[in-house]
């Protein structure tokens, strides 16, 4: 197999490679080429909408992921009931307003209630939901809302920090701006000391 980079229209037809909404998506792209002016003929841009049409593949496959897949049985009787946080979980994702990525990190934490969930699963549900066309405050509240309903504790808390590019490239153009938005449910909802331990936790290095 070519690397996917440098992979031709024939091989990835004769392959299979491409879902019919991926066909679509290059369509779409060699026809935005041709209106800014450019030629999609040309050596550079020959392959560019097959390219952008298996990253929009690989980088919105959030779409199509199975949660029940994504714990596939990773739920563990433990006798713990103290707080359990996962910080500096990379993400990349996209804005719905422009496409434009936007990325930086997650910090989730919750309360037991006699099940825990696997180390890995807990970025693995970050990544679904990033890998979608998002907005930061509902990403921040889907994971919230999804750990709570599969895991039925007694709290759960996340931090999402983001930096986005549309408004770092384009609009007001401020490059160092940072976007933080958080979902508390349960006890860190309810308990400022429950709360303030999670924030101190993510604060430290």
């Amino acid at each position: 197999m070519p690397d996917d980079d440098y992979i031709t229209e024939d091989e990835a037809a004769q392959s299979g490679l491409l879902s019919p909404a991926s066909e679509q998506i290059k369509t779409a792209i060699r026809s935005i080429l041709e209106s800014v002016g450019e030629d999609p003929e040309r050596d550079g841009l020959k392959n560019t909408p097959l390219r952008v049409a298996r990253m929009y593949e690989e980088i919105l496959q959030g779409y199509h992921t199975d949660p029940e897949t994504l714990i596939n049985g990773a739920l563990f009787e433990v006798a713990y009931d103290e707080m359990v946080v996962v910080k500096d979980i990379e993400y990349y994702s996209l804005c719905e307003h422009h496409i434009l990525p936007f990325y930086g990190v997650a910090h989730v934490a919750y309360i037991p209630r006699g099940k825990v969930l696997g180390l890995s699963k807990i970025p693995r549900v970050v990544e679904m939901f990033a890998r979608r066309l998002q907005v930061q405050e509902r990403m921040t509240r889907q994971i919230a809302d999804f750990l709570n309903d599969v895991l039925h504790p007694r709290g759960v808390a996340v931090v999402v920090e983001g930096a986005h590019l549309c408004s770092m490239m384009r609009g007001v153009r401020k490059a160092n701006a940072r976007m933080v938005t958080s979902a508390v449910l349960g006890g860190f909802k309810t308990d400022a000391r429950t709360r303030s331990e999670f924030f101190e936790h993510i604060r430290k290095t």
